[in-house]
């Protein structure tokens, strides 16, 4: 049983309805808020309070971008967490191909940096129990039926993975919406790369599918976000069976992955191939380089590359 969690980008979206969800669960204790805005996780933590009639919920602030921010917020954590839900990151917007000052992209430093140094952190001070759920998408083993193509890199060395982190690997042409695979892909590899080496934690990968009712679509470019938000998914999705759910259920995929047996360690569990929803299925079933542990250790190598 997890009787304390932490989740990364609380305040809103994806990351607001698991604390809901995880409030509601009668083992819950205390749902840490690890939140970049004190405006919004006040706002979050209130909602939250309203919805579960629960007053479990804490407030940590912490930029997951910014490595020195997630350390200090990590010294404002002194009690030990039983698991973790890395969730905050998403397509970033305009700025995904910015530079950070370490040295990664603003796609990669959102969705990666901090949370490897926020696991890195909280394993060395004792403060991580049970179980690290990092957030993937199926943007990795790609969908065929919507022409997203897996993700393909030619050799898989730390080098490889370091330009996906800094941009370099795309050239001049950088296309978030391709650059998001890799990106979580890199996550993903880390994670796998982190269950064999902490054998008595729980590091899992889930990707919480097509999910309707979040604003990932704010951060795509204008006429993507139109076409998303008025014609696939209120139509073309629905239609096409298997490809879009609510908030509810792709969030429940969390709530599941951290707690249930059936979900083990060390395994990136998503829709099946061709899906972005339905069951969870092992996603290296399919996609076999996630199998590859040498890919998985030099994933871990170019991310620690950047942290100092």
């Amino acid at each position: 049983m997890n009787e304390s969690i932490l989740i990364t980008g609380a305040n809103t979206g994806l990351g607001q309805e698991a604390a809901r969800q995880l409030a509601l669960k009668k083992e819950t204790k205390r749902v840490i808020l690890f939140c970049r805005n004190q405006a919004k996780a006040e706002v979050a933590k209130k909602e939250l309070e309203e919805k579960t009639g629960k007053r479990i919920f804490e407030i940590v602030i912490g930029d997951v971008s910014d490595t020195n921010s997630v350390r200090k917020a990590v010294e404002k954590i002194k009690e030990p967490i039983d698991a973790i839900i890395l969730n905050a990151g998403g397509m970033v917007g305009k700025t995904a191909a910015k530079i950070t000052p370490s040295g990664m992209n603003e796609l990669a430093a959102t969705n990666i940096l901090g949370h490897v140094v926020l696991v890195d952190e909280l394993l060395k001070q004792d403060k991580l129990k049970k179980a690290v759920l990092f957030v993937s998408a199926e943007a990795v083993p790609g969908v065929k039926p919507l022409g997203m193509k897996p993700v393909a890199m030619k050799t898989s060395t730390v080098d490889e993975f370091a330009a996906v982190l800094d941009g370099t690997y795309f050239g001049n042409k950088f296309d978030v919406t391709q650059a998001y695979g890799y990106v979580k892909y890199v996550g993903t590899m880390w994670a796998l790369s982190m269950a064999r080496k902490y054998p008595d934690i729980k590091f899992i990968v889930v990707s919480p599918g097509n999910t309707k009712g979040t604003n990932a679509p704010d951060s795509l470019p204008a006429p993507m976000r139109f076409m998303l938000k008025n014609f696939m998914m209120p139509i073309v999705f629905p239609l096409m069976g298997g490809m879009v759910h609510k908030i509810e259920v792709g969030v429940k995929r969390f709530v599941d992955g951290i707690s249930d047996e059936r979900y083990k360690s060390g395994v990136f569990y998503a829709s099946k191939e061709g899906k972005l929803s339905g069951d969870m299925v092992d996603q290296s079933t399919f996609f076999t380089a996630l199998k590859n542990t040498t890919f998985q250790d030099n994933a871990d190598k170019a991310i620690h590359r950047f942290i100092k």
